[in-house]
């Protein structure tokens, strides 16, 4: 199979000044470091701009169910209360990805920031029924998608090479860090006022967006209006080039199989709690549920620290493939029925895992991927990785209902040990790889039409 999609190519503008050169297969990487890439003005604005993002949106998550809880004493409505947040990604993800190509990529987002800065403003009102509660918050999880693309199509404008690599694992560590701080802020704030907690989330989006309009330099569209096509094409042809290109492929099957396992401890938290010791009280089943929890993101941010600034570009790129395998493969001791410690560990090894391979299957992914399909291809990314990880713990919270979680847990991680590997087995070789980089490259630079 060739090296790239049948679809329509687009042309662009020169690269922009001070934009990230792209990087050439042939040139030699050198080993980035932390403040290399806090030194970029720009990163900064994007990366206190997501940070503020991230932290409000776990305030508010903590608050609203808690709200909705007070409301209606119902279970049901508070879990579809923190599920709503996950239904434009899985319903709309990949269109409103398209959209956000259309535009300005600090457009979209500082638009997205202001958008959810009223929408989330209003769920703070009192006296709201809880249907138009959840139909706002529905509304406010909307402008999560294009951000989201946005900034993902944004950053290799800004960074290149294992800067690049850097910079994401700053970013996965940190929001991992931002869920820690803003769940347990988030509880305790529910606890007295949960109404705070959604205010504060209004005002972290309006200093994400005036973060971004004076640090970030404006940039013109990637998907130029004479090259727009309909919408619905645009967005199919996000998925052409995600699985049409052979080395942007195999990176999504590896992401789509892992995204199956690293989730399942944290998403069955709750129920792993009961499991260890039934008659526990609800407080110790409480810190039991919060320390499994919080062991996989505390796994996440070591693995972005120690693999994103501790090795070299090569050793990140040889390790991608021993990390995934890995991901299913630290769980798979579940099988023994693990103490509670023991389970935090397996949580924490998963998502080290998942935080050593992540950054730089990615960072291959955008060197691969032409400049103007950046926002589409992370909407289709981001997508699918939403309905594995909502998937896998529909499944396995299923399962647990007929045989011990333990059991379930251990053999779901077995599975993953064989998906993984078989997606091993269609990992492209790395001149595809080179192939791909570069041809990615000149499609960069090409000049646009006159």
């Amino acid at each position: 199979m060739e090296d790239h999609p049948v679809v329509h190519h687009p042309t662009r503008t020169d690269p922009q000044p001070n934009e990230a050169p792209a990087p050439s297969a042939s040139q030699p990487e050198e080993r980035a470091t932390f403040g290399e890439v806090l030194a970029n003005r720009e990163y900064r604005g994007v990366f206190g701009a997501s940070v503020l993002s991230w932290i409000g949106d776990y305030l508010a998550k903590a608050a609203v169910t808690a709200l909705v809880y007070q409301q209606t004493q119902s279970a049901g409505a508070a879990a579809a209360t923190f599920a709503i947040s996950f239904a434009p990604w899985v319903l709309l993800g990949p269109l409103l990805a398209a959209v956000a190509e259309r535009y300005p990529y600090r457009t979209v987002m500082i638009v997205s920031d202001l958008a959810r800065m009223v929408l989330i403003a209003l769920v703070a009102l009192p006296g709201l029924p809880v249907p138009l509660l959840i139909g706002l918050l529905f509304l406010t999880a909307l402008g999560n998608p294009p951000y989201d693309a946005a900034r993902s199509a944004l950053l290799p404008s800004i960074l290149s090479g294992d800067r690049l690599v850097v910079g994401l694992s700053l970013n996965l560590s940190a929001g991992q860090a931002a869920q820690i701080v803003g769940y347990l802020a988030g509880g305790f704030l529910a606890a007295l006022n949960p109404r705070v907690s959604l205010l504060l989330d209004a005002a972290t989006f309006a200093l994400s967006a005036l973060l971004l309009s004076l640090l970030v330099k404006a940039r013109p569209a990637a998907n130029a209006r004479a090259a727009r096509r309909n919408l619905v094409r645009e967005t199919a042809d996000g998925f052409k080039v995600v699985f049409g290109i052979p080395a942007l492929r195999g990176i999504a099957i590896l992401v789509f199989s892992v995204a199956l396992f690293a989730i399942v401890p944290e998403g069955l938290a709750a129920v792993w709690a009961h499991h260890l010791d039934p008659g526990a009280s609800p407080t110790e089943r409480g810190f039991a549920q919060g320390l499994i929890m919080l062991a996989n993101p505390a796994g996440y941010v070591l693995g972005g620290i120690v693999v994103g600034r501790m090795l070299t570009p090569v050793t990140k790129r040889a390790l991608i493939r021993p990390l995934a395998l890995l991901t299913p493969l630290v769980l798979v001791p579940a099988l023994l029925n693990p103490s509670l410690t023991a389970v935090c560990l397996m949580a924490a090894a998963s998502g080290f895992c998942v935080a050593g391979m992540m950054p730089v299957a990615n960072g291959l992914f955008v060197q691969a991927l032409p400049n103007v399909y950046r926002a589409r291809a992370f909407g289709v990314m981001q997508s699918g990785v939403q309905v594995m990880q909502g998937g896998s713990v529909l499944v396995t919270g299923l399962l647990a209902n007929h045989w011990a979680l333990h059991q379930v847990v251990g053999l779901w991680s077995v599975a993953g040990v064989v998906l993984v590997l078989v997606a091993l087995s269609v990992w492209p070789p790395q001149d595809r790889f080179a192939a791909a980089i570069e041809r990615a490259r000149r499609l960069n630079e090409a000049p646009a039409a006159g």
